[in-house]
């Protein structure tokens, strides 16, 4: 490991830590808002640079405030240019698709027929398959009887023209269908590498809700799915009565997550005790690992594993290689620590002792797509984010 595993900045509480004086919350415009997660300086997550690209690679700072009005958590600045997506959909992502659109179907908001306008992920999550094999009619513009956003409006930059543009969409009688990582699941588990330049904000219901209602969408339904700890599919109509007004498992979140201290900062800062008692937790184990001679491999060069290899200390020197499903990044090197990216062949060809997993829904995929780690002897260690031997 090396001597940056922990930045100076995440030693700092919260209240210690000042805002951006420039900083603007992303829903109203306020300057009221606290710092609560400070990752110090990181590359951005969808920079993979190739072996000959000049070193270092640039960095930036990597901050979630909460804003004191809306109670939204958001990324404070982000200087970076994205990247062209480079990912695989996951199988848990595909379950995921299918659950929901199962579940929208019997609520009666998908229908042969309908006009369909989706806003994808750029890093995958489309339910254009599922849509079709329903018989719905893909549009590109509005008007629209459904409009589906997956994990899609989190990558705006300006929340309230995002929310304004879909709504504007929509027919009057017309649903939005919303998926995301909700920010209860990310401080319950606290998955604090769920941070990352090109999110621009992390929606706990009651403030996703709240957003909504100032636009006139009225929360008629709510399905929550274990994808990421916890995702949630909301479904906001313009015409809340044609639906009965807000849906009492919209009421039960709001409580249950309000309940849960996603309103309020101090509650939510206890992600900075979660970073740095994974980080601890990361390097003891690598440590030992180390000293017993095992050979450390990785697999997952996804957006959240940056954050964590680079808060972490991580590099070539404690882990040989990460593995990956996209073609596109094989060849290429994580960011910071310049970690080599292969293929999962090319992975099962080094025999690693142990293999760290970066992103936690995807443990049942890789056993059963590479059964010789564990013939060859490996293990699979999943970091969510603390380190756990399967």
């Amino acid at each position: 490991m090396t001597d940056t595993a922990v930045h100076p900045s995440h030693r700092r509480e919260p209240a210690d830590v000042p805002l951006d004086p420039a900083w603007r919350d992303r829903w109203d415009g306020s300057s009221e808002g606290v710092v609560v997660l400070d990752l110090g300086l990181q590359p951005p997550a969808d920079l993979f640079p190739a072996p000959s690209d000049p070193t270092p690679d640039p960095e930036h700072p990597l901050r979630m405030v909460v804003g004191t009005r809306t109670g939204l958590a958001q990324l404070e600045a982000d200087p970076t240019t994205p990247e062209e997506p480079r990912g695989v959909e996951p199988a848990a992502l595909v379950a995921q698709a299918e659950a929901a659109v199962d579940q929208a179907e019997a609520a009666g908001f998908v229908r042969s027929g309908t006009r369909v306008l989706e806003y994808p992920s750029p890093h995958g999550g489309t339910w254009v398959e599922q849509l079709a094999r329903r018989d719905m009619v893909e549009v590109t513009e509005g008007p629209a009887e459904l409009v589906v956003d997956i994990f899609g409006m989190m990558h705006d930059a300006d929340q309230r023209a995002a929310l304004l543009e879909r709504r504007d969409r929509l027919t009057d009688d017309g649903v939005l269908l919303m998926q995301y990582h909700t920010l209860a699941a990310i401080v319950r588990g606290g998955i604090w590498n769920a941070l990352r330049h090109g999110h621009f904000a992390y929606y706990s219901t009651p403030a996703l809700v709240r957003m909504g209602a100032e636009v006139g969408l009225t929360a008629v339904g709510a399905w929550e799915y274990p994808l990421y700890g916890g995702t949630i599919m909301l479904a906001f109509a313009k015409d809340g009565s044609r639906w009965g007004g807000r849906s009492a498992e919209v009421t039960a979140m709001v409580e249950r997550e309000t309940a849960e201290g996603v309103l309020d900062p101090a509650s939510v800062a206890s992600l900075g005790t979660a970073l740095r008692e994974s980080v601890a937790a990361i390097g003891e184990y690598l440590a030992d690992a180390t000293a017993k001679g095992l050979t450390v491999a990785g697999y997952g060069a996804a957006s959240r594993t940056s954050a964590l290899l680079r808060a972490s200390g991580i590099d070539r020197t404690t882990v040989v290689a990460v593995a990956d499903a996209s073609t596109a990044k094989h060849g290429r090197t994580m960011p910071g620590g310049r970690i080599p990216i292969v293929s999962p062949a090319d992975l099962v060809e080094l025999r690693p002792d142990r293999v760290l997993l970066f992103v936690p829904d995807l443990l049942d995929e890789v056993r059963r797509a590479l059964p010789q780690v564990e013939a060859n002897g490996g293990r699979w260690v999943v970091l969510d984010p603390m380190p756990r031997e399967v």
